[in-house]
């Protein structure tokens, strides 16, 4: 019989547990893989951002500074729904997370599943707890719906403001109000009471699961148990925090417009073909085409469908199109590179990070969560 192991002396130190060699190799590894993929999906567009930057720099110099300063305040305040969402976020931890999950959902087809475990891990390695992580993402993900189906109708609202009082932007408004209305309520009744989610998850199973039957092979979905685990994620928060994320996912989508003003200003100074309120009501229509799941961020369907608009509203297709590539310009690509470095930096400060959480649990110190 072998002899149970002697416990080491009190002088003697404590046996470090050591890291394969291979950790740091698959570490590695993952990480150009992740780079390599988002750029992959930002290269083949750089023809298009040579043309937006000839395009920009035929704009007169006022109109290239405010383009810069819009772009910066756009990154700026792209993390501000997160913390609204999740009290205790710092801004840096937020910033790294937001920008690198907007890199890889916008670039990656299937993005958004990838996106939102990286979202998970890097708050889980900040010292965010994982039911708060999953409230965070799933409330940002709700407003953003609603927030997108919401700007049509801040659209018409514009072109009446405008003066372009015309019946089917009447009709747009209708359907969108209908459209919120009904999104609203259903969310108001699963928020209410576990009865409401009860309710809404059973009529929703009946709904979908005979296609899923059909289309997938005998398979159904359980909406009802998403549902009440989604409720018991988000209740608190929502009670307490509806204002500020409301607030916040809106300017998030008036400064991505802001952006798209300035670049119709600046490309038709010699006469505004197309209005503030036109090209409100053109940007808010086309966000909505970032639903149809064709390609990761809407590229290529948000463009003609915003290209399609301007032009409707009265601007040359040339002027249209310098605008759009100015926009995405503007709006998309430095959030992908930014987001390959905050990755970046995320993985390379990951030792630093673990580093410190062993030393509090050793200290016995509690950690302050969200702050780096």
């Amino acid at each position: 019989m072998t002899p149970p192991p002697r416990p080491p002396r009190p002088d003697q130190p404590a046996r470090r547990h050591r890291q394969g060699p291979w950790r740091g190799v698959i570490s590695a590894a993952v990480t150009v893989a992740v780079l390599a993929v988002v750029f992959a999906g930002v290269f083949p567009r750089f023809a298009d951002y040579s043309q937006a930057w000839s395009s920009i720099r035929q704009m007169p110099g006022p109109y290239r500074a405010a383009l810069v300063v819009a772009t910066v305040v756009n990154l700026a305040v792209y993390v501000w729904p997160f913390q609204a969402a999740l009290p205790g976020l710092g801004y840096g931890p937020g910033f790294v997370t937001r920008q690198t999950s907007f890199a890889i959902s916008n670039t990656v087809p299937a993005g958004g599943a990838v996106g939102l475990g990286v979202q998970y891990g890097m708050l889980d390695s900040y010292g965010l707890g994982a039911e708060a992580a999953a409230g965070a993402i799933a409330i940002t993900s709700v407003f953003n719906v609603f927030a997108i189906l919401a700007m049509p109708v801040v659209g018409v609202l514009a072109l009446l403001v405008g003066g372009a009082v015309e019946w089917r932007y009447v009709l747009v408004a209708v359907v969108g109000v209908l459209a919120i209305g009904i999104a609203v309520v259903v969310f108001a009744v699963v928020l209410r009471g576990r009865e409401g989610a009860l309710r809404v998850g059973h009529l929703a199973e009946r709904l979908v699961n005979p296609l899923t039957r059909r289309f997938g092979h005998g398979r159904t979905v359980d909406l009802t148990g998403r549902l009440l685990g989604f409720r018991s994620s988000v209740v608190g928060v929502v009670e307490t925090r509806w204002v500020p994320v409301t607030l916040s996912t809106l300017l998030l989508q008036l400064t991505s417009w802001a952006i798209l003003l300035l670049a119709l200003r600046g490309l038709t100074r010699a006469g505004a073909a197309v209005t503030w309120s036109e090209s409100l009501a053109a940007f808010s229509f086309a966000r909505v085409v970032s639903f149809i799941p064709v390609t990761p961020g809407g590229l290529g369907t948000v463009d003609a469908a915003l290209t399609a608009l301007l032009t409707g509203f009265g601007a040359s297709s040339s002027q249209a199109l310098a605008a759009d590539l100015v926009w995405r310009a503007g709006s998309f690509a430095p959030q992908v590179l930014l987001g390959a470095l905050t990755f970046l930096w995320w993985r390379v400060t990951a030792a630093k990070r673990r580093a410190r959480v062993a030393a509090g649990n050793a200290s016995g110190e509690p950690r302050r969560p969200g702050r780096g």
